[in-house]
Protein backbone atom coordinates (compact mmCIF):
# COMPACT_ATOMS: atom_id res chain seq x y z
CA UNK A 1 0.00 0.00 0.00
CA UNK A 2 1.10 3.85 -0.82
CA UNK A 3 2.08 5.11 2.48
CA UNK A 4 2.26 8.81 3.01
CA UNK A 5 4.78 10.51 5.15
CA UNK A 6 2.92 12.57 7.21
CA UNK A 7 -0.59 10.68 7.50
CA UNK A 8 -2.33 12.69 10.04
CA UNK A 9 -2.84 9.62 12.30
CA UNK A 10 0.42 9.00 14.10
CA UNK A 11 1.34 7.27 17.27
CA UNK A 12 0.76 10.40 19.21
CA UNK A 13 -3.34 11.22 17.43
CA UNK A 14 -4.87 13.41 19.71
CA UNK A 15 -2.30 13.29 22.84
CA UNK A 16 -1.65 17.26 23.05
CA UNK A 17 0.92 16.62 25.95
CA UNK A 18 4.24 14.55 26.76
CA UNK A 19 2.12 13.24 29.92
CA UNK A 20 -0.87 12.33 27.64
CA UNK A 21 1.31 10.37 25.34
CA UNK A 22 3.42 8.54 28.54
CA UNK A 23 -0.33 7.92 30.00
CA UNK A 24 -1.43 6.36 26.47
CA UNK A 25 1.28 4.66 25.44
CA UNK A 26 2.66 3.13 28.52
CA UNK A 27 -0.91 2.58 30.40
CA UNK A 28 -4.22 3.01 28.23
CA UNK A 29 -3.11 1.20 24.91
CA UNK A 30 -1.76 -1.85 26.80
CA UNK A 31 -5.66 -2.94 28.50
CA UNK A 32 -7.61 -5.98 27.25
CA UNK A 33 -10.90 -4.68 25.95
CA UNK A 34 -13.93 -5.32 27.60
CA UNK A 35 -17.28 -4.22 25.59
CA UNK A 36 -20.01 -4.89 27.58
CA UNK A 37 -22.52 -3.88 25.01
CA UNK A 38 -22.70 -4.16 21.77
CA UNK A 39 -25.03 -5.74 18.26
CA UNK A 40 -22.74 -7.68 17.19
CA UNK A 41 -23.59 -11.27 15.06
CA UNK A 42 -23.31 -14.37 17.64
CA UNK A 43 -23.43 -16.09 14.77
CA UNK A 44 -20.65 -14.69 12.77
CA UNK A 45 -18.21 -14.69 16.13
CA UNK A 46 -19.23 -18.28 16.64
CA UNK A 47 -18.64 -19.60 12.94
CA UNK A 48 -15.84 -16.81 12.77
CA UNK A 49 -17.41 -15.70 9.93
CA UNK A 50 -14.86 -14.42 6.42
CA UNK A 51 -15.82 -11.55 5.25
CA UNK A 52 -15.91 -11.36 1.04
CA UNK A 53 -14.63 -7.97 1.01
CA UNK A 54 -14.54 -4.56 2.51
CA UNK A 55 -18.02 -3.97 2.20
CA UNK A 56 -19.63 -6.17 3.69
CA UNK A 57 -17.38 -5.78 6.72
CA UNK A 58 -17.60 -2.24 7.00
CA UNK A 59 -21.34 -1.19 5.49
CA UNK A 60 -23.18 -4.02 6.20
CA UNK A 61 -25.50 -2.63 8.60
CA UNK A 62 -23.69 0.47 9.32
CA UNK A 63 -26.60 3.23 9.89
CA UNK A 64 -23.61 5.90 11.17
CA UNK A 65 -22.15 5.43 7.60
CA UNK A 66 -25.75 5.12 5.81
CA UNK A 67 -26.43 8.97 6.89
CA UNK A 68 -23.39 10.39 5.81
CA UNK A 69 -23.91 9.10 2.54
CA UNK A 70 -27.03 10.33 2.17
CA UNK A 71 -26.18 13.50 3.44
CA UNK A 72 -24.13 14.17 0.66
CA UNK A 73 -26.74 13.24 -2.18
CA UNK A 74 -25.72 9.67 -2.59
CA UNK A 75 -28.51 7.69 -3.75
CA UNK A 76 -30.15 4.92 -1.36
CA UNK A 77 -29.05 2.11 -3.68
CA UNK A 78 -25.64 2.68 -2.95
CA UNK A 79 -26.44 2.49 1.26
CA UNK A 80 -29.02 -0.15 1.30
CA UNK A 81 -30.05 -1.28 -2.05
CA UNK A 82 -29.05 -3.15 -4.72
CA UNK A 83 -25.85 -1.94 -5.77
CA UNK A 84 -22.35 -3.89 -6.42
CA UNK A 85 -20.63 -4.07 -2.74
CA UNK A 86 -17.96 -2.61 -4.81
CA UNK A 87 -19.65 0.28 -6.25
CA UNK A 88 -21.71 0.88 -2.42
CA UNK A 89 -17.68 0.84 -1.12
CA UNK A 90 -17.27 3.55 -3.85
CA UNK A 91 -19.78 5.95 -3.03
CA UNK A 92 -18.40 5.71 0.66
CA UNK A 93 -15.18 6.12 -0.64
CA UNK A 94 -16.30 9.60 -2.51
CA UNK A 95 -18.01 10.65 0.81
CA UNK A 96 -15.35 10.51 3.46
CA UNK A 97 -13.75 13.64 2.41
CA UNK A 98 -16.88 15.23 3.11
CA UNK A 99 -16.75 13.95 6.77
CA UNK A 100 -14.36 15.90 7.79
CA UNK A 101 -14.78 16.96 11.30
CA UNK A 102 -17.51 14.30 11.74
CA UNK A 103 -16.48 11.12 14.31
CA UNK A 104 -16.72 9.04 11.08
CA UNK A 105 -13.39 10.45 9.40
CA UNK A 106 -11.21 9.53 12.65
CA UNK A 107 -13.10 5.75 12.94
CA UNK A 108 -12.62 5.66 8.94
CA UNK A 109 -8.89 5.87 9.13
CA UNK A 110 -8.26 4.42 12.12
CA UNK A 111 -9.93 1.49 11.07
CA UNK A 112 -8.27 1.37 8.05
CA UNK A 113 -4.99 1.94 9.76
CA UNK A 114 -5.59 -0.77 12.63
CA UNK A 115 -6.55 -3.84 10.95
CA UNK A 116 -5.64 -3.25 7.11
CA UNK A 117 -2.19 -1.32 7.40
CA UNK A 118 -3.88 1.90 5.51
CA UNK A 119 -1.68 5.02 6.42
CA UNK A 120 -2.96 7.06 3.46
CA UNK A 121 -6.43 9.10 3.48
CA UNK A 122 -9.74 7.25 1.87
CA UNK A 123 -11.27 8.76 -1.29
CA UNK A 124 -12.29 8.34 -4.61
CA UNK A 125 -8.41 8.25 -6.05
CA UNK A 126 -7.53 5.55 -3.28
CA UNK A 127 -11.17 3.75 -3.42
CA UNK A 128 -10.14 0.99 -5.96
CA UNK A 129 -6.63 0.57 -4.53
CA UNK A 130 -7.85 0.43 -0.73
CA UNK A 131 -10.96 -1.99 -1.64
CA UNK A 132 -9.26 -4.61 -2.77
CA UNK A 133 -6.16 -4.32 -0.51
CA UNK A 134 -8.65 -4.69 2.06
CA UNK A 135 -10.55 -7.34 0.64
CA UNK A 136 -7.66 -9.90 -0.14
CA UNK A 137 -6.80 -9.38 3.93
CA UNK A 138 -10.64 -10.06 4.93
CA UNK A 139 -10.03 -13.33 2.89
CA UNK A 140 -7.56 -14.67 5.11
CA UNK A 141 -7.15 -16.54 8.33
CA UNK A 142 -5.65 -13.26 9.83
CA UNK A 143 -8.76 -11.23 9.38
CA UNK A 144 -11.69 -13.54 10.00
CA UNK A 145 -14.00 -12.09 12.98
CA UNK A 146 -11.96 -14.18 15.63
CA UNK A 147 -8.57 -12.67 14.31
CA UNK A 148 -10.56 -9.12 14.14
CA UNK A 149 -11.46 -9.02 17.45
CA UNK A 150 -7.79 -10.20 18.97
CA UNK A 151 -6.47 -7.64 16.73
CA UNK A 152 -7.96 -5.45 19.43
CA UNK A 153 -7.16 -7.65 22.89
CA UNK A 154 -10.65 -7.97 23.26
CA UNK A 155 -11.04 -10.14 26.54
CA UNK A 156 -14.57 -9.93 26.87
CA UNK A 157 -17.79 -9.15 24.20
CA UNK A 158 -21.37 -9.04 25.47
CA UNK A 159 -24.10 -8.73 22.65
CA UNK A 160 -27.43 -8.13 22.75
CA UNK A 161 -30.58 -10.41 22.90
CA UNK A 162 -33.91 -11.20 22.98
CA UNK A 163 -35.82 -13.22 25.82
CA UNK A 164 -36.89 -15.45 23.44
CA UNK A 165 -33.22 -15.72 21.77
CA UNK A 166 -32.47 -19.46 21.15
CA UNK A 167 -28.55 -18.36 22.27
CA UNK A 168 -27.67 -21.15 19.65
CA UNK A 169 -24.88 -19.57 18.68
CA UNK A 170 -23.57 -18.43 22.69
CA UNK A 171 -23.74 -22.80 23.44
CA UNK A 172 -21.19 -23.51 20.52
CA UNK A 173 -19.15 -20.81 21.05
CA UNK A 174 -19.03 -21.22 24.96
CA UNK A 175 -17.54 -25.09 24.11
CA UNK A 176 -14.87 -23.89 22.22
CA UNK A 177 -11.84 -22.18 22.94
CA UNK A 178 -11.40 -19.03 21.18
CA UNK A 179 -9.46 -17.00 23.44
CA UNK A 180 -12.24 -14.82 24.26
CA UNK A 181 -15.79 -14.64 26.31
CA UNK A 182 -18.90 -13.76 24.34
CA UNK A 183 -22.06 -13.28 27.14
CA UNK A 184 -25.60 -12.74 26.23
CA UNK A 185 -27.07 -9.23 27.20
CA UNK A 186 -30.60 -9.86 28.22
CA UNK A 187 -32.97 -7.13 26.32
CA UNK A 188 -36.77 -7.36 27.20
CA UNK A 189 -37.95 -4.01 26.05
CA UNK A 190 -40.76 -6.01 23.78
CA UNK A 191 -41.76 -7.85 27.09
CA UNK A 192 -43.23 -5.08 27.99
CA UNK A 193 -44.50 -3.01 24.97
CA UNK A 194 -47.52 -2.85 25.25
CA UNK A 195 -48.68 0.39 23.02
CA UNK A 196 -49.50 -2.46 20.31
CA UNK A 197 -51.87 -4.90 21.59
CA UNK A 198 -51.70 -7.18 18.49
CA UNK A 199 -47.86 -7.32 18.17
CA UNK A 200 -47.47 -7.76 21.64
CA UNK A 201 -49.95 -10.82 21.69
CA UNK A 202 -47.74 -11.99 19.34
CA UNK A 203 -44.77 -11.61 20.76
CA UNK A 204 -46.27 -13.59 23.87
CA UNK A 205 -46.48 -16.18 22.15
CA UNK A 206 -42.65 -16.33 21.05
CA UNK A 207 -42.29 -16.05 24.95
CA UNK A 208 -44.65 -18.69 25.83
CA UNK A 209 -42.69 -21.16 23.40
CA UNK A 210 -38.94 -20.30 24.10
CA UNK A 211 -39.79 -20.19 28.10
CA UNK A 212 -41.62 -23.36 27.73
CA UNK A 213 -44.49 -21.60 30.15
CA UNK A 214 -48.07 -20.85 29.16
CA UNK A 215 -48.91 -17.71 29.50
CA UNK A 216 -52.49 -16.67 30.81
CA UNK A 217 -52.04 -13.88 33.19
CA UNK A 218 -49.00 -11.37 35.07
CA UNK A 219 -47.85 -14.08 36.97
CA UNK A 220 -47.14 -16.15 34.08
CA UNK A 221 -45.25 -13.79 32.59
CA UNK A 222 -43.15 -12.84 34.99
CA UNK A 223 -42.75 -16.43 35.10
CA UNK A 224 -41.68 -16.75 31.81
CA UNK A 225 -39.21 -13.94 31.78
CA UNK A 226 -37.69 -15.27 34.94
CA UNK A 227 -37.18 -18.83 33.10
CA UNK A 228 -35.55 -17.09 30.49
CA UNK A 229 -33.41 -15.13 32.61
CA UNK A 230 -32.37 -18.33 34.66
CA UNK A 231 -31.59 -19.35 30.99
CA UNK A 232 -29.64 -16.26 29.67
CA UNK A 233 -27.55 -16.71 33.50
CA UNK A 234 -26.19 -20.43 32.39
CA UNK A 235 -24.56 -19.36 29.35
CA UNK A 236 -23.25 -16.20 31.47
CA UNK A 237 -24.64 -13.23 31.03
CA UNK A 238 -24.17 -10.57 33.73
CA UNK A 239 -26.11 -7.81 32.63
CA UNK A 240 -29.59 -6.92 31.06
CA UNK A 241 -30.05 -3.56 28.63
CA UNK A 242 -32.96 -1.16 27.96
CA UNK A 243 -33.51 1.00 25.16
CA UNK A 244 -36.40 3.42 26.25
CA UNK A 245 -37.45 7.12 25.59
CA UNK A 246 -37.14 7.53 29.29
CA UNK A 247 -37.75 5.41 32.75
CA UNK A 248 -41.18 5.84 33.50
CA UNK A 249 -43.26 5.07 37.20
CA UNK A 250 -46.16 4.63 38.38
CA UNK A 251 -47.26 3.56 41.97
CA UNK A 252 -50.37 1.96 41.30
CA UNK A 253 -48.60 -0.23 38.28
CA UNK A 254 -48.26 -3.47 40.37
CA UNK A 255 -51.64 -3.36 41.88
CA UNK A 256 -52.91 -2.75 38.49
CA UNK A 257 -50.93 -4.60 36.42
CA UNK A 258 -52.63 -8.26 36.66
CA UNK A 259 -56.04 -6.65 35.01
CA UNK A 260 -54.39 -4.89 32.65
CA UNK A 261 -52.47 -8.04 31.61
CA UNK A 262 -55.87 -9.67 31.17
CA UNK A 263 -57.56 -6.60 28.91
CA UNK A 264 -54.04 -7.10 26.39
CA UNK A 265 -54.57 -10.51 26.12
CA UNK A 266 -58.68 -9.81 25.20
CA UNK A 267 -56.92 -7.53 22.20
CA UNK A 268 -57.96 -4.24 24.41
CA UNK A 269 -55.97 -1.30 24.05
CA UNK A 270 -54.63 0.81 27.20
CA UNK A 271 -54.86 4.44 27.42
CA UNK A 272 -51.83 6.17 27.98
CA UNK A 273 -51.83 5.92 32.27
CA UNK A 274 -52.35 1.99 31.79
CA UNK A 275 -49.62 1.59 29.45
CA UNK A 276 -47.31 3.49 31.75
CA UNK A 277 -48.85 1.09 34.79
CA UNK A 278 -48.24 -1.89 32.91
CA UNK A 279 -45.15 -0.99 31.74
CA UNK A 280 -43.51 -0.03 34.91
CA UNK A 281 -45.02 -2.74 37.39
CA UNK A 282 -42.82 -4.94 34.22
CA UNK A 283 -39.92 -3.57 34.44
CA UNK A 284 -39.74 -2.89 38.20
CA UNK A 285 -40.40 -6.90 38.33
CA UNK A 286 -37.47 -7.34 35.92
CA UNK A 287 -35.55 -5.13 37.92
CA UNK A 288 -35.86 -7.00 41.08
CA UNK A 289 -34.68 -9.90 39.50
CA UNK A 290 -31.51 -8.68 38.04
CA UNK A 291 -30.84 -7.63 41.78
CA UNK A 292 -31.10 -10.96 42.84
CA UNK A 293 -28.62 -12.36 40.61
CA UNK A 294 -26.47 -9.63 41.27
CA UNK A 295 -26.49 -8.50 37.16
CA UNK A 296 -26.02 -5.46 36.24
CA UNK A 297 -28.85 -3.25 34.76
CA UNK A 298 -28.09 -0.75 31.87
CA UNK A 299 -30.71 1.84 30.46
CA UNK A 300 -29.98 3.81 27.05
CA UNK A 301 -32.48 6.45 27.36
CA UNK A 302 -33.60 9.41 25.19
CA UNK A 303 -33.62 8.33 21.37
CA UNK A 304 -36.10 9.27 19.12
CA UNK A 305 -37.12 6.68 16.69
CA UNK A 306 -37.77 6.50 12.89
CA UNK A 307 -38.82 9.77 12.58
CA UNK A 308 -39.00 9.15 8.42
CA UNK A 309 -42.15 7.40 8.42
CA UNK A 310 -41.63 6.88 4.26
CA UNK A 311 -38.69 5.41 5.09
CA UNK A 312 -39.66 3.19 8.27
CA UNK A 313 -41.92 1.64 5.63
CA UNK A 314 -39.37 1.12 3.29
CA UNK A 315 -36.47 -0.06 5.37
CA UNK A 316 -37.12 -0.91 8.76
CA UNK A 317 -35.96 0.49 12.06
CA UNK A 318 -32.56 0.84 13.23
CA UNK A 319 -31.25 1.52 9.12
CA UNK A 320 -30.48 5.76 10.06
CA UNK A 321 -33.58 7.61 10.76
CA UNK A 322 -33.30 8.20 14.46
CA UNK A 323 -32.36 11.51 16.34
CA UNK A 324 -31.48 12.92 19.66
CA UNK A 325 -35.20 12.67 21.85
CA UNK A 326 -36.02 15.59 24.16
CA UNK A 327 -37.82 14.20 26.73
CA UNK A 328 -37.96 14.77 30.69
CA UNK A 329 -35.71 12.25 32.69
CA UNK A 330 -35.17 13.31 36.02
CA UNK A 331 -38.06 12.63 37.86
CA UNK A 332 -39.44 9.51 37.01
CA UNK A 333 -36.21 8.05 36.73
CA UNK A 334 -35.81 9.11 40.53
CA UNK A 335 -38.78 7.73 41.63
CA UNK A 336 -38.36 4.21 39.39
CA UNK A 337 -34.95 4.26 41.22
CA UNK A 338 -36.19 5.34 44.27
CA UNK A 339 -39.37 2.21 44.70
CA UNK A 340 -36.57 -0.33 43.90
CA UNK A 341 -34.29 1.26 46.30
CA UNK A 342 -36.49 1.43 49.02
CA UNK A 343 -35.95 -2.30 49.94
CA UNK A 344 -32.86 -2.37 49.04
CA UNK A 345 -33.40 -4.39 45.24
CA UNK A 346 -31.70 -1.59 42.80
CA UNK A 347 -29.40 -3.31 41.07
CA UNK A 348 -26.09 -1.93 39.87
CA UNK A 349 -26.89 0.46 37.45
CA UNK A 350 -25.43 1.99 33.92
CA UNK A 351 -27.24 4.75 32.81
CA UNK A 352 -27.31 6.40 29.40
CA UNK A 353 -27.98 9.42 28.02
CA UNK A 354 -28.38 10.74 24.31
CA UNK A 355 -29.33 14.42 24.78
CA UNK A 356 -26.12 16.42 25.99
CA UNK A 357 -28.62 19.01 27.73
CA UNK A 358 -28.95 15.85 30.32
CA UNK A 359 -25.23 14.91 31.41
CA UNK A 360 -25.02 17.11 34.50
CA UNK A 361 -28.85 15.76 35.46
CA UNK A 362 -27.50 12.43 34.69
CA UNK A 363 -24.25 12.71 36.28
CA UNK A 364 -25.93 13.52 39.85
CA UNK A 365 -28.59 11.25 39.84
CA UNK A 366 -25.97 8.46 40.06
CA UNK A 367 -24.81 10.18 43.09
CA UNK A 368 -28.21 10.03 44.59
CA UNK A 369 -28.53 6.09 44.70
CA UNK A 370 -24.80 5.12 45.79
CA UNK A 371 -25.19 3.33 49.11
CA UNK A 372 -21.90 2.13 49.69
CA UNK A 373 -22.24 -1.43 48.70
CA UNK A 374 -20.01 -1.60 45.70
CA UNK A 375 -18.06 0.87 44.03
CA UNK A 376 -19.34 3.00 41.51
CA UNK A 377 -22.84 1.42 42.23
CA UNK A 378 -24.81 3.49 39.62
CA UNK A 379 -22.68 4.60 36.64
CA UNK A 380 -23.10 7.63 34.22
CA UNK A 381 -22.79 5.28 30.88
CA UNK A 382 -20.06 6.40 28.40
CA UNK A 383 -20.99 8.87 25.64
CA UNK A 384 -23.44 7.15 23.54
CA UNK A 385 -24.72 6.62 19.69
CA UNK A 386 -24.37 10.58 18.57
CA UNK A 387 -22.15 11.29 21.92
CA UNK A 388 -19.53 8.71 20.79
CA UNK A 389 -17.37 11.56 19.47
CA UNK A 390 -14.46 13.39 20.65
CA UNK A 391 -16.71 16.22 22.07
CA UNK A 392 -19.25 14.13 23.34
CA UNK A 393 -16.85 12.26 25.19
CA UNK A 394 -15.41 15.03 26.53
CA UNK A 395 -18.49 16.54 28.13
CA UNK A 396 -19.48 12.63 29.39
CA UNK A 397 -16.17 12.34 31.36
CA UNK A 398 -15.94 16.20 32.34
CA UNK A 399 -19.27 16.17 33.98
CA UNK A 400 -18.58 13.03 35.94
CA UNK A 401 -15.71 14.35 37.12
CA UNK A 402 -17.29 17.38 38.23
CA UNK A 403 -20.24 15.25 39.75
CA UNK A 404 -18.84 11.89 40.87
CA UNK A 405 -15.62 9.82 40.50
CA UNK A 406 -14.23 9.35 37.18
CA UNK A 407 -11.81 7.28 38.42
CA UNK A 408 -14.62 4.58 38.97
CA UNK A 409 -16.27 4.93 35.97
CA UNK A 410 -16.72 1.36 33.33
CA UNK A 411 -15.04 3.26 30.71
CA UNK A 412 -16.52 2.81 27.03
CA UNK A 413 -18.57 0.11 24.68
CA UNK A 414 -18.92 0.13 20.71
CA UNK A 415 -22.33 -0.52 21.04
CA UNK A 416 -22.16 -1.20 17.28
CA UNK A 417 -22.82 -3.78 14.48
CA UNK A 418 -19.16 -3.70 13.01
CA UNK A 419 -16.74 -6.05 13.90
CA UNK A 420 -14.40 -3.14 12.96
CA UNK A 421 -15.77 -0.65 15.44
CA UNK A 422 -13.51 -1.66 18.01
CA UNK A 423 -10.64 1.48 17.35
CA UNK A 424 -13.57 3.26 19.39
CA UNK A 425 -12.34 1.87 22.55
CA UNK A 426 -8.55 3.15 21.25
CA UNK A 427 -10.41 6.62 20.32
CA UNK A 428 -11.83 6.94 23.79
CA UNK A 429 -8.47 6.13 25.52
CA UNK A 430 -6.65 8.67 23.44
CA UNK A 431 -9.00 11.08 24.60
CA UNK A 432 -9.69 10.00 28.46
CA UNK A 433 -5.19 10.32 28.63
CA UNK A 434 -5.41 13.76 26.86
CA UNK A 435 -8.27 14.77 29.34
CA UNK A 436 -5.58 13.76 32.62
CA UNK A 437 -2.35 14.73 30.61
CA UNK A 438 -3.77 18.50 30.01
CA UNK A 439 -4.51 18.95 33.95
CA UNK A 440 -0.95 17.64 34.87
CA UNK A 441 0.87 20.00 32.43
CA UNK A 442 -1.84 23.04 33.60
CA UNK A 443 -0.90 22.03 37.33
CA UNK A 444 -4.22 20.94 37.99
CA UNK A 445 -3.59 17.84 38.97
CA UNK A 446 -0.15 16.08 40.26
CA UNK A 447 2.38 14.05 38.74
CA UNK A 448 1.20 11.15 40.85
CA UNK A 449 1.06 7.43 40.40
CA UNK A 450 -2.30 7.38 40.96
CA UNK A 451 -3.21 8.84 37.78
CA UNK A 452 -1.93 5.66 35.50
CA UNK A 453 -3.78 3.59 37.70
CA UNK A 454 -6.94 5.36 37.26
CA UNK A 455 -6.23 5.67 33.55
CA UNK A 456 -5.70 1.41 33.93
CA UNK A 457 -8.61 1.37 35.65
CA UNK A 458 -11.15 2.99 33.27
CA UNK A 459 -9.99 1.02 30.41
CA UNK A 460 -10.34 -1.84 31.77
CA UNK A 461 -10.03 -3.15 35.41
CA UNK A 462 -13.57 -1.21 37.09
CA UNK A 463 -15.62 -2.98 34.26
CA UNK A 464 -14.06 -6.33 35.02
CA UNK A 465 -14.45 -6.03 38.72
CA UNK A 466 -18.16 -4.39 38.15
CA UNK A 467 -19.17 -7.13 36.03
CA UNK A 468 -18.37 -10.19 37.80
CA UNK A 469 -17.50 -12.13 34.23
CA UNK A 470 -17.29 -15.60 34.84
Amino acid sequence: MKTEKAFFIGDNFLLRSNQAVRFYHEHAARMPIIDYHNHLSPKDIAEDRKFKNITEAWLEGDHYKWRAMRSNGVPERYCTGDATPEEKFMKWAETVPFTMRNPLYHWTHLELRNYFGVNELLDKSSAQRIYEHCSNQLNQDSHSVRSLLKMQKVEVLCTTDDPTDTLEYHKTFAAQNAGFKMFPTFRPDKSFAAHDPIVYREYLQKLSAAAGVTINNFDDLLSALRKRIDFFESLGCRASDHGLESLFFHPDGEKNAPALFIRLLAGDSLDAVETIMFKSAVLTNLCKMYHSRGWVQQFHLGAQRNNSSRMMRELGPDTGFDSIGEYPQGLFMAKFFDNLDSTNQLARTIIYNLNPADNELFATMTGNFNDGSVPGKMQFGSGWWFLDQKDGMEKQMNALSNMGLISRFVGMVTDSRSFLSFPRHEYFRRILCNLFGTDVENGELPDSDNIPKIIERICYQNAREYFEFR
